[in-house]
């Protein structure tokens, strides 16, 4: 265990560090703000050589209206870390240690291989209270199904993401053999259980081979903050969650957003991969309503998902006024919506989109990253959901592939998209053993309140991309009124 050296002082401090760093990192969520951080709580992994302190911060923020919480580890080292001059947070004068470099710990393999030793039961997290004691409120849980003895060989951090960092460990088994580990990272904490790791958990114990193995995950506890940033009182108000969550990495392999623009490119039919995927996630629905259970889905739920599409709607048509023209359209979706049968309420992936799919070796799909809209509050994540809007945002992603080709090439992939988009229907119907075209009223509210998400953000963040979903919004709109003029049967015995 690490040696506490108590009555020293760092200059600057910890957290004074972390502020001056934090605002510039992606996974900082106060864009265009200087973080105001306040020190929430702490806690140690050693380090087996004794070199290096590893601690993880838990701090909060108070630049915004209501302070944030974020999970800062962090590796204290009394020489420079080679070749990690980009994780670098600052340097530092510890009173009795010398001066100390301080590092962005997913960077630092000591920090890495000390994680996974966690996440397997193998060491504990240490107290930074006192010398020599551990830290119970914080807790490893290994994988059910994980049985193999792996130690890491080498890290390094995966670039581009924005809410977390997921660090790809090179891991042996005890007869050396490669076995290749992910661990994410949780930066941004918020009280509950995370939705990856309960739901991914809860497939693989049911057998589910359609997402990685899970070696394991950390959680803890955590003073919440007051209002001005600080901790509560002790004992008053305390939060617990997720801190990092391991498992198996698939490398070589190609998420199938990469795979579906590929195929749009060359024009090649990609109906088979299509329904294969409708498949996979069907039997996912399928598996996370047996393991996790189903609610009924009564009036109040219909029109409080039904309020936040109208609002989500009223945004976007102020955002972009030509779909002010479309209001009765987009009306009367919604009003059909509400009269339909609804399914019953289950977990789902939440934020399903090509680029959440992985394409392995044999063909098979395999679903990553069940923690829904990372925007959403996480107590609206982990509650239960509409499975038709896992495949809505399947459909819009579809669209997607074809659209960003369009706006490369400058052609037609309409029959690519369509002939893809119902293939995935074909695969969820023939497994699932409903077809959600039955459900046409529900399949296109939900992909409405997609496209009206999508519109917003692309005039936002890249306004020459939103003909994308307007012309999705436009074609969905005209298509559910001639569907109207059809007759529609529907099975009653799920109606609330």
């Amino acid at each position: 265990m690490a040696e506490l050296h108590k009555g020293a002082t760092l200059t600057p401090t910890k957290v004074e560090l972390v502020q001056a760093w934090m605002g510039s990192q992606r996974w900082y969520a106060g864009k265009g703000t200087s973080p105001d951080v306040r020190r929430l709580t702490s806690w140690r992994l050693g380090d087996p050589a004794g070199e290096v302190g590893v601690e993880v911060l838990v701090v909060a923020d108070a630049s915004g209206p209501r302070p944030v919480v974020y999970q800062v580890p962090l590796t204290y080292r009394g020489a420079p870390l080679e070749g990690a001059e980009h994780a670098l947070v600052g340097t530092m004068e510890h009173s009795v240690l010398g001066p100390r470099w301080v590092y962005d710990a997913p960077h630092d393999p000591v920090y890495a291989g000390q994680l996974l030793e966690l996440v397997q039961g193998r060491v504990h997290a240490e107290s930074t209270a006192a010398s020599d004691a551990f830290d119970d409120t914080v807790v490893a849980t290994p994988g059910a199904a994980w049985s193999r003895d792996v130690r890491v060989v080498g890290s390094r951090v995966l670039s581009g993401e924005q809410s977390n960092t997921s660090v790809i460990l090179d891991c042996e088994d005890s007869s050396g053999a490669s076995v290749p580990v992910i661990v994410k990272v949780f930066r941004m904490l918020s009280a509950g259980e995370n939705p990856d790791v309960v739901l991914q958990s809860a497939l693989r114990e049911a057998g589910c081979a359609r997402v990685p193995a899970v070696v394991g995950s950390v959680a803890g506890q955590w003073p919440e903050p007051d209002g001005s940033g600080e901790p509560s009182a002790e004992g008053e108000r305390t939060a617990y969650g997720h801190f990092a969550f391991a498992q198996e990495f698939l490398p070589g392999v190609e998420d199938a957003w990469r795979v579906a623009a590929a195929a749009v490119r060359s024009g090649e039919d990609f109906s088979g991969p299509a329904r294969a995927l409708g498949e996979a996630t069907a039997e996912v629905h399928a598996t996370l309503a047996e393991a996790l259970g189903t609610t009924p889905t009564d009036q109040k739920v219909v029109r409080e998902i039904l309020g936040g599409m109208r609002l989500r709607y009223a945004t976007a048509a102020a955002e972009v006024g030509a779909l002010h023209h479309l209001e009765d359209a987009v009306g009367s979706v919604l009003d059909a919506a509400e009269n339909a049968s609804w399914p019953a309420l289950q977990r789902i992936h939440g934020d399903y989109h090509l680029g959440q799919v992985l394409h392995t070796p044999d063909g098979g799909w395999v679903l990553l990253d069940f923690e829904g809209e990372p925007l959403r509050p996480l107590s609206e994540r982990v509650q239960p959901d509409q499975w038709i809007r896992d495949i809505a945002g399947m459909l819009r992603s579809f669209d997607y592939a074809g659209g960003a080709v369009e706006h490369e090439t400058g052609g037609s992939a309409r029959e690519w998209v369509t002939t893809a988009q119902q293939a995935f229907l074909d695969g969820y119907a023939a497994t699932a053993g409903e077809d959600p075209r039955d459900r046409a009223a529900l399949l296109a509210a939900f992909e409405l309140d997609k496209a009206m998400y999508e519109v917003v953000y692309e005039v936002r963040n890249r306004p020459a991309w939103v003909d994308i979903p307007l012309a999705a919004i436009e074609r969905l709109a005209s298509g559910f009124q001639q569907h109207a003029a059809a007759p529609q049967s529907h099975s009653q015995e799920d109606t609330p």
